[in-house]
C-alpha cells in the first residue's frame, strides 16, 4: 500500500467531509420533495455522492 503523506491525508478527509454532506443534502431535498421525478432525481444524486464518498474512503484502507 502507498503511504499518504500528511497533506494527502487531510485532502482525502476534506473531500470525504464535503461528500459526506452532499449525500445528507440531497437525502434531505429528496425527502422534502413532492414531485416524484425530483425525489428520484436527488436520490440519484444522492447515490452518486455516496459512491465518490466510499471510493474515497477505500484509499484510507
Amino acid at each position: 500500500m502507498v503511504q499518504l503523506s500528511e497533506k494527502e491525508l487531510s485532502a482525502l478527509h476534506e473531500l470525504l467531509a464535503e461528500e459526506e454532506l452532499l449525500v445528507k443534502k440531497f437525502k434531505m431535498l429528496a425527502q422534502h420533495a413532492e414531485d416524484q421525478q425530483i425525489k428520484n432525481q436527488m436520490e440519484s444524486i444522492a447515490e452518486k455522492h455516496q459512491g465518490h464518498f466510499n471510493m474515497l474512503y477505500k484509499q484510507l484502507g
